[in-house]
């Protein structure tokens, strides 16, 4: 099943772990505050050093946005300014960045940024890498809800106990799938500024994780163990094949139900054949085969494979009915898990997600 047409990618054909589109319909976004999400960033700041950190809250603007905005009020290039994690832009969000200011210097003048708000101010001796935030926390407002309360109750308990699909959200494909096409573009020689290959380079790795998911899940077996499986560790980027453990499958199974280890999918690229084997590389190749291309390309542009879990679990979803046509959900994710990949198994939203 191609997930893809014309660079386009087709979100809505992925599978659902609840087996269809979910019944509960409700609108998204309706205004920025009904997308609120707050950076989970607990580095202990120095008070000293040569980056200027700023936690801002910002409305209506995605992370580059706020870095060409503080680029431009500081006179430092994009570059010296660094952030933890790329943050939507249809939403109110606060965040972490660091800006490479001498001690010598007075404090720039931040206010008066049209939507960002400076909410705290301190130095630290280091730059702030992409990854370093521990997660985020999501309170997303639904509204004009309708559909059988029972089966919206029933959703809710599930994600939380089970945990969802850990796609890609579609913000990771780029408006109408334009990432994507950065990516074919790039495969076929053309160069592109560093930002924009990266952006090409991760889109292409993400829809090919996206399409062994939505294998999995149509196997049934998103949430579970199968023969020559590459198992992650909860919380990590660590892996070990399931051939090689000396645990028995019981233990495994149990580790499996509480969330320690999760099964994964490939992050494409050069190299990691060797983690897979079995029924879970048979699966593995069969998807990726109808990608060839893009997998050509990532190994040309030497990046390196990796692995990603297929499962994200949930376990801090809390949810509360404003009114009957009115849900509010909150919930804390890691880094690179999206909210969007939570909500689609809760409540089919006839805004873009």
């Amino acid at each position: 099943m191609t997930l893809v047409s014309d660079d386009a990618v087709d979100m809505a054909a992925l599978a659902y772990a609840r087996g269809q589109v979910p019944e509960a319909r409700a609108e998204l976004r309706q205004q920025p505050a009904d997308f609120f999400v707050d950076e989970d960033c607990d580095i202990a700041l120095s008070g000293s050093g040569e980056h200027l950190w700023c936690r801002i809250e910002k409305t209506g603007l995605n992370t580059q946005d706020a870095v060409q905005a503080l680029s431009r009020a500081t006179g430092v290039h994009p570059r010296q300014i660094g952030f933890a994690g790329m943050k939507d832009r249809v939403a109110v969000t606060r965040q972490w960045l660091s800006i490479a200011w001498p001690i010598a210097r007075d404090l720039p003048d931040l206010d008066g940024l049209e939507g960002i708000e400076i909410l705290e101010m301190d130095r630290h001796e280091r730059k702030l890498k992409r990854g370093a935030h521990r997660g985020n926390r999501f309170v997303l407002r639904l509204r004009e809800l309708a559909g059988d309360r029972d089966v919206l109750e029933a959703d809710l308990a599930r994600v939380r106990e089970q945990g969802v699909p850990n796609y890609f959200g579609a913000q990771r494909f780029g408006h109408g799938g334009r990432n994507l096409g950065l990516s074919r573009a790039l495969f076929a020689g053309k160069r592109l500024s560093r930002n924009r290959r990266g952006f090409a380079l991760s889109a292409a790795r993400s829809l090919l994780f996206n399409a062994v998911v939505d294998a999995r899940v149509r196997d049934a077996s998103w949430n579970a163990l199968i023969d020559g499986e590459a198992v992650m560790l909860d919380g990590s980027h660590s892996v070990f094949a399931l051939a090689e453990t000396d645990q028995g499958r019981d233990e495994l199974e149990q580790r499996l139900a509480r969330f320690d280890i999760h099964p994964s999918g490939p992050m494409a690229g050069r190299g990691g054949d060797d983690v897979i084997s079995g029924r879970a590389r048979e699966l593995e190749e069969g998807v990726l085969g109808e990608y060839a291309d893009l997998v050509a390309g990532l190994k040309a542009c030497d990046v390196e494979a990796g692995r990603r879990a297929l499962r994200l679990s949930v376990p801090s979803l809390e949810w509360q009915f404003e009114d009957e046509r009115t849900l509010t959900l909150s919930f804390w994710l890691p880094p690179g898990a999206f909210a969007t990949s939570v909500l689609r198994e809760i409540v089919d939203t006839t805004s873009d997600s």
